[in-house]
């Protein structure tokens, strides 16, 4: 039997992996949507691997999952170099510390079973970018996807369609129409 999204069978994830910035990005719509995003994690039963940090999307969405699933669903890897600014007061789940950005991504890959980017600065787009990178060079098939909230990720995403070999997936913004025309999404995400 064929599945509802497109013939193409389910995947389970036990744990996706979300880039996202230490900042709040300027408006509340950002915070919405990733405490929006981690409210549906919560509800598939799916555990969130993060930067580590608490403040920021990065903190709206640690809080989220690990109040709705346990702080034991949720893995923060933060560089050493960026815990005293993106650390303040209590933590969500096990932080990992670890010495260097490349570690960083390293295990946030060797924990995840995909990848989602929500608003952040050149370390979100960084991150996504190399995992997109890794992806299209076949050392995994892992789903990359790029949530656009309130158009954030408009131009890049422009840019991935140009570069359309292994590009992930541009999960639209309900809020503003959506991409329109003939972009990928996934209308189960697509609420959040």
């Amino acid at each position: 039997m064929a599945a509802e999204n497109g013939g193409l069978q389910p995947r389970e994830f036990k744990k996706i992996a979300v880039f996202c910035g230490a900042s709040s990005g300027g408006s509340p719509v950002y915070v919405e949507a990733a405490r929006a995003l981690g409210e549906e994690m919560v509800r598939r039963g799916i555990g969130l691997v993060y930067g580590g940090g608490n403040v920021g999307l990065m903190g709206a969405i640690a809080e989220t999952v690990g109040k709705g699933l346990g702080e034991q669903s949720v893995i923060g890897v933060i560089p050493a170099a960026l815990e005293p600014r993106e650390i303040s007061g209590t933590t969500v789940g096990e932080i990992r510390v670890v010495p260097s950005m490349h570690e960083r991504k390293a295990i946030m890959f060797d924990e995840s079973d995909a990848f989602i980017a929500i608003p952040g600065g050149y370390g979100t787009l960084d991150e996504t970018l190399e995992i997109t990178t890794w992806q299209q060079l076949g050392y995994h098939q892992k789903p990359v996807g790029i949530l656009n909230i309130n158009g954030f990720f408009d131009k890049v995403g422009w840019q991935h369609d140009k570069a359309r070999v292994g590009a992930p997936v541009l999960l639209s913004d309900p809020s503003n129409g959506g991409w329109g025309g003939e972009r990928p999404s996934l209308p189960a995400v697509r609420n959040v």
